[in-house]
């Protein structure tokens, strides 16, 4: 263990963007900027961006920042989607990546380093399974298991043994038989099949979980973690969910974002308090949340600017509940801001949905019990977006550029959104 610290920033101020998207681990679990769709659809026709959009990121042809949602003009058929910290990806339900954004480092995977305000086919990458991104390098997971990287590589992020950046997808030197990934701001960490975790890149806090401070350009093990079956990659930390339910946290730890009640960064993991049952987690800068199985949300760490969502903005070095949020299907988080999807089956006191049917637990007919609920037109069940944390660029989505501590409600035309993905200081659905 380490002396604690204040998080690292980037180059000019920046601060290092992380996210990770997490969806129920009974329907596929799946951090890092993928969630498959809860209701079987397979994921969204079409996406909707918002927040800051200086780089293009929102895909929307031009660099117009909005505080509320607009339609990315394409891909359409969307799987999964992920973003950066100014660049985002799309991937399409033909198993082709699609990228727009911030290009500065490679990281659209086009062969060139110009900027796209557009979706931009990434090259060289078929029978893609799952994608993720970091600060400025992005991540597929191929479908035989192998993981392919391009952009930023000055910490070895890209995983290929040099700190050479690459415009073009290349392969993660020896690593096979990953289920899930997710890229943090220098790092990235995967859930093998076996139940073992890999990781790479910046090491600086203990992020790698190895029990060193040394970065490493090829994934390496962490430390005591077996039967994971969930991981994500924060600012300069990492989270899994193990056995039971219960999460494990590694690397910085300056606001408590480790959850163990203290701010002591750790090289090798540690368990986050008062946790059991936990379906999936997500890693923000310098903070962490939790899935619950109940389908409520708890999170730690940083929280300046809200973004623990329980009314305050005092940090916390232990898990809290983020208020107002039940019937969570989806979390994901960025740098300081949130989203979480949540069905709008009406269950609401009557119980979690059961999303195959859009019926409550114990009950006979969840859909349509509340009089407003878009549940109650025929086509099935609806979905709500929720955000909350950050502000200044409008990332929330409802209209406005003031932080919020609790979460609030964002108006899309996606109806079924089931697809959600944190970036810098951008935010899409889909």
């Amino acid at each position: 263990m380490d002396e604690a610290h204040p998080p690292a920033r980037g180059a000019a101020g920046r601060t290092g963007t992380v996210l990770a998207a997490a969806l129920v681990a009974t329907l596929a679990c799946t951090p890092g900027a993928y969630a498959a769709d809860p209701f079987g659809g397979g994921g969204g026709a079409f996406a909707q961006a918002w927040g800051d959009n200086e780089d293009g990121q929102l895909g929307t042809g031009d660099n117009a920042s909005s505080t509320v949602p607009v339609a990315v003009p394409e891909p359409g058929g969307i799987r999964s989607l992920a973003a950066g910290f100014e660049h985002s990806l799309a991937l399409l339900r033909d198993g082709t990546v699609w990228a727009w954004g911030d290009n500065d480092n490679g990281q659209l995977g086009n062969g060139t380093e110009t900027d796209s305000n557009v979706p931009v086919r990434v090259l060289g990458l078929t029978g893609v399974k799952a994608v993720a991104a970091g600060d400025d390098f992005s991540l597929a997971l191929l479908r035989d298991g192998t993981v392919w990287a391009w952009g930023d590589n000055d910490n070895g992020q890209l995983g290929n043994g040099t700190l050479a950046d690459r415009s073009l997808p290349g392969q993660v030197q020896n690593l096979s038989g990953v289920k899930v990934l997710s890229g943090g701001d220098d790092h990235a960490v995967v859930l093998l099949r076996d139940g073992t975790v890999r990781a790479w890149g910046d090491n600086d806090n203990g992020q790698l979980g190895n029990g060193t401070l040394d970065d490493s350009t090829i994934p390496v093990q962490v430390q005591g973690i077996t039967r994971a079956r969930a991981v994500a990659a924060g600012g300069d930390h990492s989270l899994a969910v193990a056995r039971e339910g219960r999460v494990w946290a590694w690397g910085d730890n300056f606001s408590g974002q480790l959850g163990n009640g203290t701010n002591i960064d750790s090289t090798t993991p540690v368990e986050v308090q008062s946790l059991t049952g936990v379906q999936a987690v997500a890693a923000g800068l310098g903070h962490s949340l939790a899935l619950a199985g109940d389908g409520t949300v708890r999170a730690w760490g940083d929280n300046a600017s809200g973004q623990l969502g329980n009314g305050t903005t005092t940090d916390s070095t232990v898990p809290v509940r983020v208020q107002g949020l039940t019937g969570v299907t989806v979390i994901a988080t960025a740098e300081e801001h949130n989203l979480a999807l949540t069905s709008s089956c009406g269950c609401r006191d009557a119980g979690r949905p059961i999303l195959s049917s859009c019926r409550c637990d114990g009950t006979e007919a969840a859909l349509g019990s509340e009089e407003d609920d878009p549940g109650d037109e025929p086509d099935g069940p609806g979905s709500i977006v929720h955000t909350w944390g950050e502000n200044g660029e409008g990332q929330l989505g409802n209209g406005a550029t003031a932080d919020s501590s609790v979460p609030v409600s964002v108006t899309t035309t996606i109806r079924k959104a089931t697809l959600i993905a944190a970036g810098g200081e951008h935010s899409l659905a889909g």
